[in-house]
């Protein structure tokens, strides 16, 4: 377990840069684009081999659904350090590319969404079977990443993040932002995790932990969403000792069941106290 300041953001890292001329005054680098390049040979050997390796990773991937190839391409993930500092960004693909994540330590951020009615009760979700990462498992209401742009890397009070949840409330739920107000959210911790999905894919995330207390419409998108249901501390209880007897109905993320053995059922107690905020401690983060 360490500690770390939450909202130390040095400067971002461009993945592609080209050195401008010396007589530039305003920048020394820019992205590098075809346009950028004088020679009509040269340009044609570049697209030649960006389309190769396009094609490449299409044939690598054949089996892949379309709508988690568009996300895993055109999503960017923001890069962090183990103390949570900006250090750059990266593609949703290559950050889950156990390869790449050994062989380069990617490490990115992540939110978990935990959303309770006013009974009380746990919103679970059963991912989709036509996701990349840990098809078909139960998890926490919501799992994602804030992306690298500008509403979703402000630092204060956790907003970006808050922002992303929101975002990805409504794209995987169906839940409208009037329903899940970004101020609701209390973010209690996080967590430091990496986990293999199968022998090509994986995470490793800094995840940011969120609790809200709200009644709301679903709609669940079936390309994110398998099944979804509310459970009581009882009824989760139950689902982890068939988990745990090897039922194959009953498998669960391995974040989920981070956040289940160390933390959940005594925030649980915070949540029908209403001492949510009582139990947050955004300055650690659990090494798990």
């Amino acid at each position: 377990m360490s500690t770390a300041s939450l909202f130390s953001f040095p400067s971002f890292h461009l993945r592609s840069l080209l050195p401008l001329s010396s007589s530039s005054s305003s920048s020394r680098f820019a992205p590098l684009r075809l346009s950028a390049i004088r020679s009509p040979a040269a340009r044609t050997q570049l697209s030649v081999g960006a389309i190769s390796a396009v094609t490449m990773t299409d044939s690598n991937d054949a089996g892949m659904d379309a709508v988690q190839r568009r996300l895993m391409f055109e999503d960017e993930c923001i890069l962090v350090d183990e103390n949570d500092r900006v250090v750059g960004h990266d593609t949703k693909y290559n950050c889950h590319l156990m390869e790449k994540i050994e062989a380069e330590n990617l490490l990115h951020r992540a939110f978990s969404v935990f959303l309770f009615n006013s009974k009380y009760e746990l919103l679970l979700q059963q991912r989709s079977k036509t996701k990349v990462t840990f098809p078909l498992v139960w998890t926490n209401t919501c799992c994602s990443h804030p992306l690298y742009r500008e509403s979703e890397l402000i630092e204060e009070s956790v907003l970006g993040v808050r922002n992303a949840a929101q975002r990805k409330l409504l794209d995987e739920l169906g839940i409208v932002a009037e329903d899940v107000p970004v101020n609701e959210f209390t973010p209690l911790g996080r967590m430091l995790y990496k986990a293999p999905s199968d022998g090509k894919w994986g995470e490793h995330e800094l995840d940011y932990l969120l609790f809200i207390v709200r009644d709301v419409k679903l709609e669940p998108n079936p390309d994110e969403v398998a099944e979804i249901k509310y459970v009581s501390r009882e009824e989760l209880k139950e689902l982890v000792k068939k988990a745990d007897a090897g039922d194959e109905a009953v498998k669960l993320s391995p974040w989920f069941r981070l956040v289940v053995d160390n933390f959940l059922m005594k925030w649980w107690d915070h949540v029908e106290k209403g001492t949510l905020i009582e139990a947050a401690d955004m300055k650690t983060i659990h090494k798990l």
